[in-house]
């Protein structure tokens, strides 16, 4: 049930059995520079038209400029829809037409945090009526910056870094949880906590472990003073 667009220029697939068709391309080589969207045909008369494209459109933070195009541009071609790839952070770009970034279904490093998945959008009579998030990863990736400047000792640290890995596990709402924690504030026992190093590291992961046997705690980093 997989179609694979062809790389030499863009393509129309109609969807069986209803009216719609999907306007897409696949890529030649890794690294895309010209703008390819100008080349998509001309929406098809009569139908819901989707176009498929992989771009990092006019620039994303973190991203090179992957086959570059505008917003104004992509609104202008006649399209009722944009589904856009390369970027994996969700991002509604347009909402008339839409033009979306639905993200990717699973974070796959401690920079792709938070909820991950599809977007559910509902057509009616040829119009866009509902756009909706849905969360589909299966392990949830979360940074925790814990303020550790008002703790005393070592057990101190440990209650307030409970509570945080508490709420990120009530955050990812069932799923495995991978954390990347980091310590930060100005403490008075900044000193003891770099001693404490892979001992600290150990009744942490302990710790997490009690919680939920779905936690792993992928690094924890001190950044006190």
């Amino acid at each position: 049930n997989v179609r694979l667009f062809s790389h030499r220029k863009p393509e129309t697939v109609r969807v069986e059995g209803l009216d719609t068709v999907i306007h897409g391309r696949s890529f030649p080589q890794r690294d895309v520079s010209e703008n390819i969207a100008q080349d998509y045909p001309a929406p098809v008369s009569g139908c819901f038209n989707i176009g498929l494209l992989h771009t990092a459109c006019t620039g994303r933070d973190g991203h090179a400029l992957y086959a570059p195009c505008t917003i104004e541009q992509l609104v202008n071609h006649g399209y009722d829809y944009w589904a856009l790839g390369h970027v994996h952070a969700r991002e509604v770009v347009q909402e008339h037409p839409c033009i979306i970034y639905p993200g990717n279904l699973q974070g796959r490093n401690p920079r792709e945090t938070g909820p991950k998945g599809a977007t559910l959008v509902t057509v009616d009579d040829g119009r866009v009526v509902g756009v909706e998030e849905r969360a589909l990863d299966v392990i949830r990736w979360s940074v925790e910056s814990i303020d550790v400047g008002a703790c005393t000792d070592i057990p101190t640290v440990h209650a307030v870094v409970r509570e945080r890995i508490e709420q990120a596990r009530d955050a990812a709402t069932g799923r495995g949880l991978a954390l990347r924690l980091r310590l930060v504030g100005r403490t008075p026992i900044h000193n003891e906590v770099i001693r404490a190093g892979d001992r600290l590291r150990e009744e942490i992961e302990t710790m997490a472990a009690m919680i939920s046997d779905e936690i792993w705690v992928e690094t924890i980093e001190v950044k006190t003073s």
